[in-house]
């Protein structure tokens, strides 16, 4: 883990779907070799991403499962409604406002949220806060006016 305990990144999506910027995401985190837990509370939104990652690109794909299949523990990237880190995942992705937790044995939890949707960017304004207020290494990262994310604190 991070010297600073988890670094919660905050993603505020302006351009750009999920389905445009989460295997683009979760790439960046398999390169690194870490695992990755995709947290929603939408068991549709599990069914639609477990298809759309096998398809997302014509000359790739990402291997991927749900905590509903066997052998998820071994999954490089698990799609999952539970709290529970199956996978020993290192990234947490909190996905459609998914709570978060326990956060401790990661080392980043990416918070993803539509900033066209008002009550999306409310629930990130007040995570936001329980994160600062609790000590977690928190950065917020919006999209550039090209290509790529913009730190912005």
């Amino acid at each position: 883990m991070s010297e600073g305990g988890c670094e919660v990144w905050f993603y505020h999506l302006e351009r750009s779907t999920l389905d445009q910027v989460l295997p683009e995401l979760l790439e960046k985190t398999l390169a690194r070799g870490w695992r990755a837990l995709v947290r929603t509370p939408q068991a549709e939104r599990i069914d639609h991403l477990d298809g759309w990652l096998w398809s997302y690109r014509d000359d790739s794909f990402l291997p991927h499962g749900h905590t509903g299949e066997p052998m998820a523990e071994r999954q490089p990237v698990l799609l999952t409604q539970g709290l529970d880190n199956v996978n020993g995942a290192q990234a947490l992705f909190l996905i459609d406002g998914a709570e978060p937790g326990e956060i401790d044995g990661f080392e980043r939890c990416i918070v993803l949220f539509d900033g066209r949707d008002e009550s999306a960017l409310s629930l990130a304004r007040r995570r936001w806060s329980q994160f600062k207020a609790a000590g977690a290494p928190v950065s917020y990262w919006r999209q550039g006016e090209t290509r790529g994310w913009q730190k912005q604190a």
